[in-house]
This record gives C-alpha cells, structure tokens and sequence, in this order.
C-alpha cells in the first residue's frame, strides 16, 4: 500500500474520537496522591500505588507490541476499554493496599493494552508529510480530557466527597468509545487488503535488532524518557505544591495549560512539518529547563497561571514533533513499534517519577526539589538532542527494502 495521502479519513477521526473517550477515564488520576493520603494509605506507600498503573504498563508494553500488527488493533483496543471500564468501577472498593496493587496492576494492563494498539493502528493512517500535525491532532484527543476533568473533579468532589466514585462514574464515557471500535474493527479488516504483507504482519527478531543500532532511534527515545520523568512530576505533584505554597486549585493550572497546547496544535500543526524539527525541539527543551527552575519559585496563583502557558508552549510543541521525528526516523514497518517504544518511555517516567519523588518527599525533600530536578534532566534531554542534530535521522531506504522482504 502506498503512504495515506489524506489525513482526516473515517477511520483516522474514528481513532480520535476512540483516544477522546479513553483518556477522560485516565485524566481524572491527577488528584490520586492526595485521595491516598484521605483513605488512610501511609506516605511511604502512595508513590508506589500512584506509579504502580504506569510501572504495569511499563512491565508489559515490551512484550505486547511485538504482537500488534493492523490486522489486530482494532479489536485488542475493544477488550482492552472493557477492562479499563471494569477497573475504573473498582476503585470505590479498594480500600487497602493489597486490594489497590490488584487493582493498579489490572487497569496498568488495560491501559498499556490500549494505547499500544491505537498506536499500531495509527501509523498507518498518518501520511508522512504531514507526521507532525497528525500526531499533534492525535494529541489533542488525549488532552481535551486533561483540560476538561481536572476541573469538573474539582467541582463534584464537594458533593460525592470521594474521589473514587468519579473514577468509577466516568466510564460512561467510555461506551460510545466502544461502539466506535466496533465500527472501526470491521473497517481495518477492509485496509489488510490494501497494505503491502510487511505492514500487516508482526516484526521480526532481526528487524528489531537493526532498528535498536539506529543511532537516531536511541537518542530520541533517551529524549522521550527525559522529557516524560519531568511531565509526570508536574501532573502527579502540582497539587500537593500548591496546597503547600497557597498556588490555589490545582485544576486551573492544567485547564490553562492544555489549553494553549489545543491551540498550538490546531492553530499551528501544519507549520510543525515544515520547520527543523531537531533544532526546534532543542530550543524548546532549553525554554523548559528554564521554566522548570521558575516554577520551583513560584508562590502565587497569578505566577502560576502564567506559567501554565509557558508550559503549555513547550509541552505542547515539544511532544508533537519529538513524535514526528521518531515517525520520520523508522522504516514503514516499525513505525508502529518505535512509536510504541516512545510510550514504553512515557511509561518508565510516569512509573519512576511518582515512586522517587514520592521516596523524596517521605525523607523531608520540599515540592520545589522535584521541579529542580526535572530541570536538570532536560538540560541532559538538550545536550542528546544536540548529539540528534549530527545524525541522519531519516529512516534509510535499504532498511525499509530489507523490511520489505
């Protein structure tokens, strides 16, 4: 099959409106330190079960998406919204330790499960020229949500003074997700007939060991696990910062900032595809080693609100292109592996995050530390992007050949 030439085809907004649902379920986890804390969970314990959901998915993901292919997507995206779905409902009951471990261990599956097939899914729909605006648009998807939860949760919790039955009455909104899929399931059955044998099948042992040597495939995904351990520190730990400094609602800061990542997305994805996407990126990974040392001082709401922008900037032309470079880096048939990959290191840093940072505050650590530290990690994350911009980063035609074969 040759490249998609379109982007916005039915199964492609299909695939959005899938991503939309599944991550309103996931969106409202923000708050789940502090909910630990309010069940009588010890501190020493909260970070782990906070990182336990991402560490899952981190323990999984290596072996799962060697087995996704186009012709599986669809339907391991469906058993995977129905376990989230059972997972979510389980919360209200899960009240000690042994029953939350079950239970952050299942819904990590689930969502591993998930998003590593839309992603299989997703490369294939996604014309190369346009990578950047593609995975910009599948973003916004993911962070409408984040926008949008955080602020509800804070305005119900008042009145169901539990957090664990918004987790459970959000998966509502999973269900026109699943009559989506099972629409979406029968229209990838009519792509395989399209698709060249390579791009429909499984990768071989060889194929992933010559994509590891890929020099540039290394570099960014040390870049995406950087960039992640400092993201998940900001969404698991900005509450607890300020209730510490008087920053006010927390959920402000993520309406704000996502906001002006949507913008940027829409507004400006096509221009992503056509600048230097490494020098891009590099500058930005510099603007936020700077605004990670500015948040660890900030104290007022007003500081903080216009922070939330310059987050929202860096974050939100960041992670598109970083995903685009990938994209542009790996042959046709590992798009879908390395594009997973990168999500192998999302999840590394949503599981590591928590759990250190957790072990720090424990041992007398201030919130600031943290963000001091997320700094000096995308100050390493500037010094491999500049090492990125030496390299050819373009996937070679003779690997795509061999793959072909």
């Amino acid at each position: 099959m040759a490249e998609p030439k379109k982007l916005f085809t039915f199964e492609f907004v299909c695939l959005c409106f899938v991503s939309f649902f599944a991550f309103c379920n996931m969106s409202v986890f923000y708050s789940f330190f502090s909910y630990l804390g309010r069940i009588g969970i010890p501190q020493e314990w909260r970070g782990f079960l906070l990182g336990l959901e991402p560490m899952t998915a981190f323990a999984l993901r290596l072996a799962i998406i060697p087995m996704l292919c186009l012709e599986n997507a669809a339907g391991a995206m469906l058993i995977a919204l129905l376990m989230a779905m059972a997972a979510l409902c389980s919360y209200p009951w899960a009240v000690t330790i042994p029953s939350l471990v079950v239970l952050r261990i299942f819904h990590g599956a689930a969502f591993v499960l998930l998003v590593s097939a839309s992603m299989a899914l997703a490369v294939h729909l996604i014309p190369r020229e346009r990578s950047a605006q593609g995975f910009g648009i599948l973003s916004i998807t993911a962070l409408v949500p984040y926008a949008v939860m955080p602020l509800v949760t804070e305005a119900l919790l008042p009145y169901v003074k539990n957090e664990a039955r918004i987790y459970a009455g959000v998966t509502v909104l999973a269900v026109p997700g699943i009559i989506i899929l099972w629409v979406l399931r029968q229209r990838t059955r009519v792509l395989l007939g399209k698709v060249h044998a390579s791009l429909a099948r499984r990768p071989s042992l060889e194929e992933l060991r010559q994509n590891l040597q890929h020099p540039g495939v290394v570099l960014l995904l040390a870049v995406n696990l950087l960039l992640y351990l400092s993201y998940a520190t900001v969404f698991y730990f900005v509450k607890g910062y300020f209730k510490a400094v008087g920053g006010g609602d927390a959920g402000y800061f993520f309406t704000i900032s996502t906001l002006v990542m949507i913008a940027l997305r829409v507004l400006g994805g096509p221009l992503l595809d056509k600048i230097g996407k490494v020098k891009t990126m590099t500058l930005f990974a510099l603007f936020l080693v700077l605004w990670f040392l500015a948040f660890g001082q900030a104290r007022t709401p007003l500081t903080f609100a216009l922070l939330a922008v310059g987050y929202g900037l860096g974050i939100g032309v960041f992670l598109p292109l970083l995903n685009a470079t990938m994209f542009v880096a790996s042959p046709v048939p590992l798009r879908g592996l390395n594009t997973n990959l990168c999500l192998f290191m999302m999840d590394a840093g949503f599981f590591l995050s928590p759990y250190i940072c957790g072990l720090l505050l424990a041992a007398g650590w201030a919130f600031p530390s943290l963000f001091y530290i997320c700094s000096g990690l995308l100050a390493l994350a500037v010094c491999l992007l500049l090492a990125l911009g030496r390299q050819k980063i373009d996937a070679p035609e003779e690997a795509l050949a061999r793959a072909k074969h």
